[in-house]
């Protein structure tokens, strides 16, 4: 993967941990709807060969709510969601921002998304 670095992270705790193979200067975007503005979540997305969980996988416990499509995903003991499957990229994940190690970030640019009107949004994002 040309310029991209490997990136690490995880929760607040360290429980769990991981790696993200992507560009030095990310691209995210923060979401309106009820879950990401509660929590806070940046997402950067990425695919499944660029994410890797490197620890803790089984400190992780699953919710869902609403069509059960996103998998979000939040660690057992310190409550933070580093990581989930998002609906809108149900084959990938997405990687909150803030749980990235800024060590290796040269550089963020945070974009807006309409989660709140998901449906009449999400061609915004593909």
């Amino acid at each position: 993967m040309s310029g991209h670095v490997t990136h690490t992270g995880g929760c607040h705790c360290g429980a769990v941990t991981f790696e993200l193979d992507a560009p030095a200067h990310l691209e995210a975007k923060r979401c309106n709807c009820s879950i990401c503005s509660m929590t806070g979540f940046i997402h950067v997305f990425a695919t499944k060969a660029e994410f890797r969980i490197t620890a803790g996988k089984v400190n992780l416990t699953d919710y869902r709510f609403n069509t059960g499509t996103a998998r979000h995903l939040f660690c057992k003991t310190c409550g933070v969601k580093s990581f989930y499957v998002p609906r809108s990229h149900p084959n990938g994940w997405s990687i909150n921002l803030n749980c990235i190690n800024p060590a290796t970030i040269t550089s963020s640019e945070v974009g807006e998304f309409d989660g709140a009107n998901w449906e009449g949004s999400i061609h915004t994002l593909r």
